[in-house]
């Protein structure tokens, strides 16, 4: 596995910025693909490629040990997580219990808040993107959006954190065309529904179209995610 990193030499920046940027850069090597499901990996390779000492590189791992993304093994290095299927599934489960409330609470509002009217602009009156994962992007902010919207700060940031835990499988999700074309269909049929207070129908929708990418969690296999993985990677030595 080929990790990517800084390569203008070694960095001067503080440990805890060093460590943070190395988190954020393994977490994005996971959601696109770089990094795979059973993946393993050692400090000293990371170190190397990113240039810079095991101390923030082991910080960053613990970091992401502790959010679920990797584990370490005792004396073999570090592996990222295989796919939970079951906890995907249970994460689906209350993302939709959160987004079926935001919209009963949108519907119930006198006044349609801004955000909106700019999903309404961007999945409706735009024209359409076609890069698959520039989409998946939009889609988590279009979900987001729908949650922030309803008024529960709390709520709304229980599902910004669930969003990011099945981003790999959302991202997979959208290698397929087909999904891409259907997102904005269902997204444009959603909110419209939600602007003429269509509870039921806009809860029905907006269910049916969560179900459709829930389904897709245990259709994915090894050879998927090594199909999604960007053709000028590497395999990691260990996978």
């Amino acid at each position: 596995m080929q990790l990517t990193g800084a390569r203008n030499g070694r960095s001067k920046t503080r440990p805890e910025g060093l460590a943070e940027r190395i988190y954020l850069q393994l977490k994005d090597d996971i959601f696109s693909f770089r990094l795979l499901p059973g993946d393993r990996f050692s400090e000293n390779e990371i170190a190397d490629r990113m240039e810079v000492s095991r101390t923030p590189v082991r910080q960053a791992l613990f970091w992401l040990e502790r959010e679920g993304y990797v584990e370490v093994f005792f004396r073999s290095g570090w592996q990222v997580r295989p796919f939970d299927f079951e906890y995907f599934e249970q994460l689906y489960d209350l993302r939709i219990v959160l987004e079926l409330e935001a919209v009963k609470r949108l519907c119930a509002l006198t006044a349609m808040p801004e955000p909106l009217d700019a999903l309404k602009r961007f999945w409706i009156d735009a024209p359409r993107r076609e890069d698959g994962q520039d989409v998946a992007h939009f889609d988590e902010e279009f979900h987001m959006t729908l949650v922030a919207a309803a008024g529960n700060g709390e709520m709304a940031k229980i599902h910004r954190d669930l969003t990011e835990k099945i981003r790999i499988i959302r991202r997979l999700d959208f290698t397929q065309d087909a999904r891409v074309n259907a997102t904005y269909n269902e997204h444009a049929s959603i909110l419209l529904a939600i602007m003429q207070r269509q509870t039921g129908e806009a809860q029905r929708q907006l269910q049916d179209h969560i179900a459709v990418s829930k389904a897709e969690v245990r259709k994915i296999t090894l050879h998927m995610l090594h199909q999604a993985r960007p053709e000028n990677e590497t395999d990691s030595p260990s996978s």
